[in-house]
């Protein structure tokens, strides 16, 4: 499997054994995905009671994770796996590519703070690149694959509806490939995975790919940034 400098998998590997690796010198300031100002969704999912689950796909989960965490109305993020079946939710196996999981972010959400259509727009300006097939950034394999895992009829035709909006609206140079389709489960990822974002903020993959994420969300989307990030181990959901 082909690789940019920067890749995570070497990386990872260490932090299986030590639970946290070294930070390198300081990353370069620019991101290595730009993030794409887009209309909001002109259709969303109403507002409803109680924790929504929303199920995203859009590369290396440490920075898809990390953004939600300082996202407003998240009351949780966990890394995962999505796509594939309980037995091979293992990170060694899913990075071969050939389990049929992506790497996933599970977010647990207040509808009542921050709507379903938000959380897409947000995924879809400056979490990760829509229109990249099979890849995100310096990481390649289907694991690394756009996608929206939906858990109701609703969450599918919004996600739809935002897909063909956005393409029609030719906001991107590219069609987008995200592919939507009902979630099967959720498989949380290993312990090292979670919180990795602020566990390690000057790793230089963290630095270089995924710190910028974090930027673009308080830029661009200030109204729903929060400072203090939602972790999972201080997480607390009900359902």
């Amino acid at each position: 499997m082909s690789r940019r400098p920067f890749s995570r998998l070497s990386l990872c590997a260490a932090a299986v054994g030590a639970l946290a690796i070294a930070a390198f010198a300081v990353a370069p300031s620019r991101a290595a995905e730009d993030a794409v100002i887009i209309p909001a969704p002109t259709a969303d999912a109403p507002s409803a009671n109680g924790i929504q689950t929303a199920v995203l796909a859009g590369g290396c989960f440490w920075g898809v994770q990390g953004v939600f965490q300082h996202t407003a109305g998240v009351v949780n993020a966990v890394s995962g796996y999505a796509g594939g079946s309980k037995a091979t939710a293992d990170y060694n196996m899913v990075s071969t590519g050939t389990t049929g999981h992506a790497e996933s972010v599970e977010v647990k959400y207040d509808p009542q703070k921050i709507s379903y259509g938000k959380i897409l727009e947000s995924f879809c300006s400056g979490v990760h690149g829509p229109t990249q097939l099979n890849r995100q950034g310096p990481d390649s394999g289907t694991q690394y694959r756009s996608a929206i895992f939906t858990t109701s009829d609703e969450q599918k035709k919004v996600a739809e509806a935002y897909i063909a909006q956005l393409n029609a609206a030719k906001v991107y140079r590219k069609p987008i490939v995200t592919k939507v389709g009902p979630l099967e489960a959720f498989h949380p990822a290993e312990a090292y995975h979670q919180d990795y974002l602020t566990l390690h903020p000057n790793q230089h993959y963290i630095a270089y790919n995924d710190i910028p994420k974090v930027e673009n969300l308080k830029k661009i989307f200030a109204e729903n940034y929060i400072e203090k990030p939602t972790l999972v181990s201080n997480a607390k959901v009900t359902n």
